[in-house]
């Protein structure tokens, strides 16, 4: 990081004099080049004004007091300078301006900035964030200050300083340092990029480093169960109580494409008959609280009447933690001898896949179950499996057939 230049100057406004003839002294501060000036509240007879010291000439008390009063200005200046410095590592001429005039300035500086930008997120959640999307902000800002460290060895760094080859080596920095693979990168670039995006509409004055960066991601095949895989977990027979459980809440999520956190979150006046008779999950996505409305298949109503009754405070399922659903679903992936990874998660995509847009489902009917709150997300699980194209093509045959030579 270069080093700063700073440099104090005070001048007379020579076209502008008060009735007493007196010129208003003004001061110039320079750092690197940058400059601002504001008025000291004082006046000076140009005349008696030196420009080159920048002080009035001659030995009168009045002459000492107001050179003094100038001095004063001066070194309060420098400490202001001296201070912002110590403080964020780099200086504008307007920190200073600001600091002498007891303007609080807006965070111009990444650090600062990204700690303001969690204190928000923070207190959104359970509003429109999720506790998890604050921790996902909060273990970025802990890679961006490390990076910041091992890479560069500083603390924090002034917004306008910031190039796209800031992102380039950060990109590095999580591919080695952290073995991040590219979508993880891509993922990362993503949430620091909010953070630039708030000191955008602040109106900070800074040249976004994205503007010619472009972040690759990688298309990534999400798995998914096929029907007769997800029909050998629903009928196999499992003694084991835990194992029982998480299969059938696995299954009713397979049925109605719900995420972890929003099953979890389901209560029994979340189920509702709607007006074509039949019973409806009415709720919202505990991540984007967008609404969720998704008519009951005989599959999952089966499993609520199973466990109806069972719970308080008006739980309808039993829901272990995450990290034990997916411990236990490996458990049953074995046991039904299916050779694919198996994840509560497995069963949204599932749903989008094979329930759904494999049957015909268009997929804007698919989109507005998933919570969805953009089709092109939808259209990740728009693939065409084998046998959606095997029962396409039997129809074909069977129209064509009266073509046949």
């Amino acid at each position: 990081m270069k080093q700063n230049t700073f440099n104090i100057l005070f001048y007379i406004r020579r076209g502008q004099l008060n009735k007493q003839g007196e010129g208003g002294i003004m001061v110039r501060l320079s750092v690197n080049g940058e400059r601002e000036m504001f008025s000291t509240k004082l006046a000076v007879n140009p005349e008696i004004w030196d420009s080159k010291s920048g002080r009035a000439i001659g030995k009168t008390a009045k002459i000492k007091e107001l050179n003094g009063k100038l001095s004063d200005i001066q070194v309060l200046l420098k400490r202001h300078y001296y201070d912002l410095e110590q403080r964020h590592g780099y200086v504008t001429a307007e920190m200073v301006k600001n600091a002498y005039m007891g303007i609080t300035a807006k965070a111009e500086s990444l650090i600062p900035l990204y700690k303001e930008f969690l204190e928000d997120t923070k207190k959104m959640i359970g509003i429109n964030r999720s506790d998890k999307t604050y921790q996902k902000y909060e273990r970025c800002y802990r890679r961006v200050v490390e990076f910041m460290k091992e890479k560069y060895n500083i603390s924090d760094i002034p917004l306008r300083e910031l190039k796209q080859k800031f992102l380039v080596d950060f990109e590095v920095f999580l591919a080695t340092r952290y073995k991040c693979g590219q979508n993880t990168v891509y993922k990362f670039l993503q949430l620091f990029r909010m953070v630039l995006l708030k000191a955008q509409r602040e109106g900070i004055a800074f040249r976004d480093p994205y503007l010619n960066h472009k972040m690759k991601k990688e298309k990534v095949d999400r798995g998914y169960l096929s029907e007769d895989e997800v029909l050998a977990i629903a009928k196999k027979e499992i003694s084991i109580k835990r194992l029982d459980q998480v299969r059938d809440v696995f299954i009713f999520a397979c049925y109605t494409g719900l995420a972890y956190a929003d099953i979890a979150a389901l209560r029994a006046d979340n189920i509702k008959k709607m007006f074509d008779g039949r019973l409806w999950i009415v709720t919202h996505r505990q991540k984007t609280k967008t609404n969720v409305n998704v008519p009951l298949l005989p599959m999952a109503e089966k499993i609520l009447k199973k466990y109806e009754g069972q719970f308080q405070d008006g739980e309808i399922l039993p829901v272990l933690s995450n990290q034990k659903m997916n411990a236990y679903l490996k458990e049953i992936g074995d046991i039904c001898e299916i050779e694919k990874k198996i994840t509560f998660h497995l069963a949204r995509h599932t749903f989008a896949t094979t329930m759904t847009l494999g049957k015909g489902v268009p997929i804007e009917s698919v989109s507005k179950m998933l919570g969805h709150t953009n089709i092109q997300t939808t259209q990740i699980y728009a693939r065409i499996t084998n046998d959606k194209i095997s029962r396409d093509m039997e129809t074909l045959s069977k129209n064509l057939g009266n073509l046949a030579i």
